[in-house]
């Protein structure tokens, strides 16, 4: 085969810009996180049709046990694919094991169960916590090279599950996401090479996908929704990452009713010495595009400490924060490291930085507690967006070593000089057009 001297220069140049594709430390990022094929479900071994095992197509009845028994056979075969074919199946919660997987093919329906009662009682992680509580509806713990994947939806059937949510928040303005019990809809932990790809993912009862403890980690061309209307779905979290390292997300689009990307590892005043918390490291979220949710990437609000975040050429439309931090005067918080780059759309702010006070508990430690911020970057951005820079100053964090770079935003409230109260912030060509000024009125900065 030949080439011309100026496809060899295309090659070259296209193998130079991957060499110095680096993590906001400056550290490479592996040829793993190139790697974005689906998986082949002809190599994962045997396939389990669930209606050649006597599970019906039936959206009337609950079907867990039967469900659970197919993946039960497949592991004790040594392994292999339980495939969902086109029909709707209810089901609570099930739980695949080292070597089985999971297809749902074009038309297949795996749908959540709306009664609590089919969904036990188990250890689990949940808020920044181990503890007593439900399982997902899919969930796979120590399971390595585990896969979700296919054309079909997992369902979480969450209006009932919502509708009470909201009814028991009326009644008593406290209650909290552990009070009115619901399910996630896949939680995966203690799992190495894992993947989740073509699907969609929706309706959750709580968090639609939840990692924790988790290294290699691909979520490839998901629809992950949730509606912020006609009834609110409260905290359907598309993504939380709770201890994770090497996590690629890319080519999703994401809608729900809380944040988009949440990265997790532990709350409270003694977290950081907790063996089960811990970091997330080297994640990196790139080419998917948002519609409504409350953040598109958010450090926190139980999370210790965050390194090398990267989230890169992303699409924006009505997202409440582009990059939210929650600072919680509770937990001691290191986050750094962290590149938001090449975005564009609208949402409701820019950066929001502020004391996170909800839940408040420090269990009896008087000692003062301090968070840390630094080393972040946001640049070649355009945004339309009512609020630029909504950042507090506190006496409970420190926020330092943040760089603003071409960045363009519409706004309202650009509010620049918030972004002064940062200790050594690079502030250049950062320009604000205001909409409440006459057209074509701008102010530039460039520091």
């Amino acid at each position: 085969m030949k080439f011309s001297f100026f496809k060899v220069l295309l090659l070259l140049a296209f193998t130079a810009s991957y060499a110095q594709d680096k993590f906001p430390d400056g550290s490479p990022i592996p040829e793993w996180f190139r790697k974005t094929d689906a998986v082949n479900i002809s190599t994962l071994g045997k396939q389990y049709k669930i209606t050649d095992y006597g599970v019906a197509a039936d959206s009337t009845i609950v079907q867990t046990e039967k469900i659970q028994a197919v993946i039960d056979k497949a592991a004790e075969q040594g392994g292999g694919l339980v495939v969902i074919p086109a029909g709707t199946y209810v089901t609570g919660s099930v739980f695949f094991k080292q070597g089985t997987h999971l297809y749902l093919e074009k038309g297949a329906v795996l749908k959540g169960s709306d009664d609590i009662s089919d969904f036990p009682v188990i250890e689990t992680r949940i808020e920044g916590e181990t503890c007593k509580y439900f399982p997902a509806l899919v969930n796979a713990d120590g399971v390595d090279g585990f896969t979700v994947s296919g054309e079909g939806t997992i369902n979480g059937n969450g209006l009932r599950y919502w509708k009470a949510f909201w009814l028991r928040r009326n009644w008593n303005p406290k209650c909290t996401n552990k009070d009115e019990m619901r399910p996630r809809l896949i939680y995966i932990s203690n799992s190495k090479n894992v993947q989740v790809s073509g699907l969609h993912l929706k309706d959750s009862p709580f968090w639609t996908t939840h990692f924790y403890k988790c290294e290699n980690v691909k979520l490839l061309n998901l629809r992950i929704t949730s509606p912020k209307a006609p009834v609110k779905a409260p905290s359907t979290d598309a993504v939380d990452i709770d201890v994770c390292t090497n996590f690629l997300i890319k080519n999703c689009y994401m809608s729900v009713n809380d944040d988009a990307v949440a990265l997790k590892g532990g709350k409270g005043p003694y977290s950081d010495k907790d063996a089960n918390n811990g970091e997330n490291r080297n994640i990196l979220i790139e080419d998917n595009e948002y519609g409504f949710c409350h953040s598109a990437l958010t450090c926190g609000s139980e999370s210790i400490h965050n390194y090398n975040i990267l989230f890169r050429r992303c699409k924006l439309h009505q997202a409440e924060k582009t990059l939210h931090l929650k600072m919680r005067p509770d937990t001691p918080q290191l986050y750094e490291y962290i590149t938001v780059q090449d975005i564009t759309g609208d949402a409701g702010s820019l950066i929001s930085v502020k004391p996170w006070t909800q839940f408040f508990d420090l269990k009896g430690r008087t000692e003062p507690l301090m968070s840390y911020c630094q080393n972040v970057t946001m640049k070649n951005i355009k945004l339309d967006c009512p609020v630029g820079f909504d950042i507090a100053e506190s006496d409970k964090y420190q926020l330092k070593d943040f760089t603003f770079e071409n960045i363009v935003i519409n706004s309202a409230k650009g509010q620049l000089d918030k972004a002064q109260s940062i200790k050594n912030v690079k502030i250049k060509k950062v320009d604000i057009t205001y909409k409440k000024l006459e057209e074509g009125t701008k102010r530039g900065y460039d520091k």
